[in-house]
């Protein structure tokens, strides 16, 4: 191997680990207040946020969302519109296309 090409091989991999070192400082580089955050960002929380229970249920309600009486008088009012669009003319023909 000639020596230029060696020089320049230790060379491009001298520049590889400076370039690996300094993109492993980006997070720390980025949260200083001169650099990284801009004027009008929100402060951040002084502790980290938790996970989300997703295991936790929520109760179990003691009435029902919607009692029987509204119910069937919603459902008769839905039949009755749709037999009225049923009925209110011919069927329609798909557009030409």
């Amino acid at each position: 191997m000639p020596v230029g090409r060696t020089t320049r091989l230790l060379t491009m991999g001298a520049l590889l680990a400076a370039t690996l070192a300094a993109g492993g400082c980006s997070t720390q580089i980025a949260d200083l207040p001169a650099v990284g955050l801009p004027a009008d960002a929100p402060a951040r929380p002084k502790e980290v946020g938790a996970y989300l229970p997703v295991h936790d249920l929520p109760p179990d309600r003691a009435e029902a969302a919607m009692k029987p009486d509204e119910q069937k008088k919603i459902q008769a009012e839905l039949l009755a519109a749709r037999d009225r669009q049923a009925s209110s003319g011919a069927p329609q023909s798909p557009p030409a296309r």
